[in-house]
């Protein structure tokens, strides 16, 4: 009998995250023919790495206990008036965009746009802020974004580099760029072989011979310098120049790209999205026309559909890197498409003269908070300033709920943002001149508007005009915005349709208990480098999060900073290095990688100087052993390391694992364990105790953080405890038990610290028990379709009893041979069906990755395999010359509402083309585009908004 206890702990949320229920379970394992579930799973994982014992780990934990528990660690964090600066600032997230955007699954649960025709909202809403990004800039191009404003900056000079003839290896820093800027620059620097010089533009520029030269604009303590004047000395001295900037200082400032800049970045994070610890934010980066083709990142392009009609797609890309693996430009293949999404729909709401108002009125604040110091003889640093000023030994500057910054000199940082009243203001002189100071907040006023007194030197204010496209001055009213955001997102697909059976990405549930913190106070409103005591439960948190992850990988120690998969594979390489060089080993620079391996794998490798020697792999997709021996023997006196999948790309268990780990460690390298298919492992078998001396972990994959049409993501990384001195630290805020002195890898001490409630919400609700159960449901979610599918498509790759891990590859290359209709195809008929297509020709030409994950019930597992199995028909209708190879449903897909109003000739009805087999014209997703010419858009690129002319 249950007692009155176990019904107290009954929760049901494993059974809601897990798509099968137990009827449904017991069916498909007959199907897969298993006696059970312990039994498949003993036939897919390798008994040599099989756990002894379940995870020690608590329970699972109900939802409202979850919750419960997490308020009482956000209570323990202080939401102070922040004054920092330095690129993270309080904004005002207009609600319609919190609660259509930020909070909305059908934004937030999409995948990246590979397949456009299902992406046209958000790749119009990216379009928007490549377009916001290039006016307020001033530049030629922009990108879709990236991970953070250091980054880009590394990237920046990384772009420089490439780009400049110059024979120079020194890139020259302003020292008034951000210090954490300055931070990743170092680490970045270090491993490419760059000399990185810091000093004072306006003194100690000339005469360098430098290929590059970062600018902060306005500086760090605030400044608006003569930037004009250090662009063409530098370009005078061959030098390729990058400016960091704000966009909102560049509402109301000269723009870089008006000032002969070859590079711009920053943050976007004051356009409505919150401080959240460090991110996710969207980073921008903009540059000239010339240097388009070495930019990193993904480029949203204009381009056509099969109707002539215009459609959105991805230009350009770091995807590319799949093809030029280790001579990729970048190792960075995501972005933050959710925040950079925000922060272009905030520029949307509000338009030009909006901005103006709001820049102007942040810049008018600064100005009274100016002058009522100067009259009192407060001395600033800077005669000029946009938001910020730097107090020259301040006279008092502490306070519980405010927070400046704090200059090792004794001067204090003040940085104004949105949130800020002429109150504060008020409150400001009380803090900092004490009482009876008898300055008046309405009598500066005054006074600054009668003497036009600004911070901003009169050849610096911006005369050009910006955002003078329809789309940026259409939307101001609510109800206008909302329609506009509802319009957008009835054009993609989500989970909140259906499955995205995507390999190599699992796209599980982002349950909304895990969901719900992201947006409280206590988590968004906080900056990276508030005051520690500010910060308790936001690290215990964490601190927790990460104890998980060391029982669950089997590590030593986990880095949160890494904020990405692509930075996590560059954090662990970067502490690989580290590590080497501490032992006098820095000359080992060769990197062992499968040829099935990933395309960040080599990319990541370049980024630290690597030389990569490709492993062969076997008939069967598994590492070749002997070939692996062979290379690592040859290269011993030079080998770093090898870059391995488990399991394995090819969506197997490779049974050889830890033979590969031991040849590797034999002849002197390190294993890196790329964690991407870590939701085949948690709860069965753990990375560090297979051999592996350090992974990356994908949060967006295996622990629920959403992808949000194309990030935001978190790549943390765990280490064996002699790679743990070598983790990174940060020049701000170093985190909690890591070594001092490590430069950094990304802009935040803890990367996206917004968004690691959601993976500590997921473990704290499964529990030890529901993370194993989740990891063999996805493996029997996998076979159960491979043996659905296997009657009807080839299976390319299987394990040692004819099993897959979580994914599995079905090969689309004889089909292709026989009837013409290929794995594109068969992606673009299933969005007639209403399905996302699985991952197309990774990692082998010519066929399709499928992931169900553990989310999805049989009822959708079997819709899927239906659509499948009718796919297959079609295709044989092709090949015995019923329907023509250039006229039938696949070549043709997707079909839209324009194909069924315009002249029907073709040689299959208007019901099979829109309602194929097992698709209900009462639950029918409709592609708002069909088929996108990508050769049309290659040869005429374009990545903007169409002209203003245009609408004319």
């Amino acid at each position: 009998m249950t007692t009155l206890y176990e019904l107290e702990q009954h929760d049901d949320f494993i059974a809601r995250h897990i798509g099968p229920n137990e009827a449904d379970t017991a069916a498909m394992l007959q199907t897969v023919g298993a006696e059970s579930l312990d039994a498949l799973i003993d036939s897919t994982v390798p008994a040599s790495i099989r756990l002894p014992a379940p995870l020690a780990m608590d329970a699972s934990r109900s939802e409202a206990e979850t919750l419960a528990y997490l308020k009482t660690l956000a209570a323990q964090n202080t939401v102070a008036k922040s004054y920092i600066g330095m690129g993270y600032y309080d904004t005002i997230v207009p609600p319609v965009i919190l609660r259509n955007v930020l909070e909305n699954p059908g934004w937030y649960t999409a995948y990246t746009p590979y397949q456009p025709e299902i992406s046209q909202g958000r790749l119009e809403g990216l379009l928007n802020y490549q377009q916001m990004v290039t006016d307020l800039t001033g530049m030629d191009i922009a990108n879709a974004s990236l991970l953070d404003e250091a980054t880009a900056a590394a990237e920046a000079m990384t772009l420089c580099k490439r780009s400049n003839k110059l024979k120079s290896d020194k890139f020259f820093v302003g020292a008034d760029v951000h210090p954490q800027t300055i931070d990743v620059l170092k680490t970045r620097a270090e491993h490419f072989g760059f000399e990185l010089i810091i000093g004072n533009p306006y003194s100690e520029l000339a005469g360098q011979e430098v290929f590059g030269v970062l600018l902060q604009y306005p500086s760090t303590t605030g400044e608006v310098g003569d930037i004009e004047a250090l662009i063409k000395q530098a370009h005078a001295q061959k030098a390729l120049v990058c400016v960091a900037s704000d966009l909102m200082a560049l509402v109301m400032l000269k723009a870089p790209g008006e000032m002969g800049a070859d590079v711009v970045v920053g943050n976007s994070q004051r356009f409505g999205v919150p401080m959240g610890f460090g991110g996710p934010h969207a980073a921008f980066f903009a540059t000239k026309d010339a240097f388009k083709r070495t930019m990193p990142g993904r480029v949203i392009g204009v381009s056509i559909d099969s109707h002539g009609k215009q459609a959105l797609r991805m230009a350009m890309q770091t995807r590319e890197q799949h093809i030029r693996r280790e001579k990729a430009t970048s190792n960075i293949c995501t972005a933050q498409a959710l925040l950079a999404n925000m922060a272009g729909f905030y520029a949307v709401y509000h338009g030009a003269a909006g901005l103006q108002t709001i820049a102007g009125r942040i810049h008018r604040l600064t100005s009274i908070l100016a002058k009522g110091l100067q009259q009192k003889g407060v001395q600033l640093l800077n005669d000029t300033w946009f938001d910020t000023l730097t107090v020259v030994n301040a006279p008092a500057s502490s306070h519980p709920t405010i927070n400046f910054r704090h200059f090792a000199n004794g001067n204090i940082g003040i940085s104004v943002d949105e949130r800020k009243t002429r109150a504060d203001i008020a409150e400001l002189f009380d803090v900092l001149l004490g009482a009876g100071h008898g300055l008046d907040v309405d009598a500066l006023d005054a006074a600054v508007v009668a003497e036009g007194f600004s911070g901003i030197p009169s050849g610096y204010k911006r005369t050009s005009a910006f955002l003078r496209h329809p789309v940026f001055n259409s939307h101001h009213s609510e109800s206008e915005m909302l329609r506009y955001l509802k319009r957008l997102e009835n054009k993609d697909f989500s989970l909140a349709h259906g499955m995205i059976p995507l390999g190599s990405c699992t796209m599980k549930l982002n349950a909304t208990t895990e969901m719900l913190p992201v947006t409280w106070s206590e988590f968004a409103d906080i900056h990276p480098f508030a005051p520690q005591e500010q910060t308790v439960g936001y690290r215990a948190m964490i601190k927790e999060l990460e104890d998980w992850l060391v029982e669950i990988t089997g590590y030593d120690a986990i880095s949160m900073q890494p904020n990405s998969g692509a930075q996590g594979e560059y954090a662990g390489l970067v502490a690989i290095r580290r590590y080497q060089a501490s032992i006098g080993q820095a000359h080992r620079d060769v990197c062992l990688i499968p040829s099935s391996a990933h395309g960040t794998n080599p990319a990541s490798a370049a980024m630290v100087s690597l030389k990569v020697v490709v492993v062969e792999c076997d008939a069967n997709g598994n590492v070749d052993v002997a070939d692996l021996r062979a290379k690592a023997e040859k290269h011993a006196a030079n080998l770093s390391c090898l870059m391995v999948t488990y399991p394995s790309t090819h969506g197997v268990f490779e049974q050889d694992i830890v033979e590969i780990c031991d040849i590797v460690h034999q002849f002197g390298g390190q294993v890196y364990m790329d964690g991407a298919n870590m939701n085949a492992q948690v709860g069965l078998s753990k990375p560090g105790k297979m051999g592996s001396d350090v992974s990356h972990l994908n949060l967006h994959k295996t622990f629920a953080i959403p992808h949000g049409g194309g990030g935001p993501g978190m790549g943390p990384i765990g280490v064996k405890a002699h790679l743990a001195p070598f983790l990174s630290s940060h020049a701000v805020t170093p985190p909690d038990g890591v070594a001092l002195g490590n430069s950094a890898v990304s802009a935040a001490p803890y990367g996206s610290g917004a968004i690691l409630p959601i993976s500590w919400a997921y473990i704290k609700l499964m529990g030890a028990a529901g993370l194993q159960r989740a990891t063999e449901m996805a493996i029997l979610n996998a076979n159960y379709i491979m043996q659905r599918l296997a009657e009807h498509y080839p299976v390319l790759f299987r394990g040692a009893n004819g099993r897959v891990a979580h994914e599995c590859i079905i090969d689309i290359r004889p089909l292709k041979a026989a009837s013409g209709v290929d794995e594109s195809d068969i992606a673009k008929r299933l969005m007639d069906y209403g399905f996302h297509a699985p991952t197309m020709s990774f990692p082998v030409a010519g066929t399709l990755m499928i992931e169900p994950t553990e989310s999805e019930p049989k009822e959708e597992l079997d819709r899927f395999c239906d659509a499948m199995i009718a796919i297959r028909e079609e295709i044989r209708k092709v090949q015995e010359g019923v329907w023509p190879a250039d006229n039938n449903p696949l070549v043709n897909a997707p079909h839209t509402l324009d194909d069924l109003v315009n002249a029907w000739e073709r040689p299959y009805s208007q019901t099979e083309a829109v309602f194929p087999q097992g698709v209900s014209p009462t639950a029918k997703y409709w592609p708002t585009v069909n088929r996108i010419d990508n050769v049309y858009g290659d040869r005429n690129l374009v990545c903007s908004c169409p002209s203003v002319d245009s609408y004319r």
